[in-house]
């Protein structure tokens, strides 16, 4: 996605290059209406035909810098956004791994108290029926 100065600066470069080309084929067009002799003539086409290059080069070198430009700010851009993007990735993986957690914790914890209780109180009954050298449980006694 770009931007209005993107667009902008794409537009005066585009209208730069056919600025040039226009430039350059009315150049050429006015020689050849021009009344000159043809040795004189073919040395301002020659003449009007380096220049051309001279500026194309010149336009061509301009355009790959701002290439350059253009790919170097795109490429930190996206290195930000996925950087950004890994951390926000990372910040909520913690968040919904810490809402699981507490979630999850509230029967896990039920559970847990539940076992600890029963083996408490397994764990008294037994001690009780040591000291006191009979079973916890009720036994009839049957008379012989």
């Amino acid at each position: 996605m770009r931007n209005d100065y993107d667009r902008s600066e794409a537009n005066a470069t585009t209208k730069l290059t056919y600025l040039l080309i226009g430039g350059g084929i009315g150049a050429v067009i006015a020689l050849l209406f021009a009344p000159k002799s043809g040795v004189e003539l073919r040395g301002d086409i020659a003449d009007a035909t380096r220049k051309g290059i001279e500026k194309g080069r010149e336009t061509a070198a301009h355009l790959q810098d701002v290439a350059e430009e253009y790919y170097e700010v795109s490429r930190e851009k996206a290195s930000e956004l996925y950087h950004t993007a890994q951390e926000k990735a990372e910040e909520f993986g913690e968040k919904a791994k810490a809402a699981a957690a507490r979630s999850a914790n509230p029967f896990t914890a039920a559970v847990e108290a539940g076992k600890e209780a029963y083996a408490a109180e397994k764990k008294k009954n037994e001690a009780k029926a040591i000291s006191e050298g009979r079973p916890a449980y009720p036994v009839k006694e049957e008379n012989k």
